[in-house]
């Protein structure tokens, strides 16, 4: 992600694993990665159901309750879809 400072990795925030934390100037980016690593584990965007999407709005807001310098940042949630042919980034992961 170009541009953007890593705040956080693999951080535990409200109970829930927040897998990258990052920042663009007045943008903050909660991003969920998930790896492909074969035919059979089915496709990555396949894993971020309502229940998943749920969890990192929880983890979201009790990260930035413990970092309220950071609560005034336009927040977004992307997903990271590694496959072996690269990545592929999915905007507004939670809409």
């Amino acid at each position: 992600m170009r541009g953007y400072r890593i705040l956080a990795r693999n951080v535990r925030a409200g109970g829930v694993e927040l897998d990258l934390i990052v920042r663009r100037g007045r943008r903050l980016v909660f991003c969920e990665v998930k790896l492909k690593e074969g035919p059979r584990f089915g496709d990555p965007l396949e894993a971020v159901d309502d229940w998943k999407r749920e969890r990192l709005r929880r983890g979201a807001q009790a990260w930035l309750l413990a970092n309220p310098s950071l609560s005034d940042l336009r927040v977004t949630f992307e997903f990271a879809a590694v496959r072996p042919g690269g990545i592929e980034l999915v905007s507004d992961l939670l809409y």
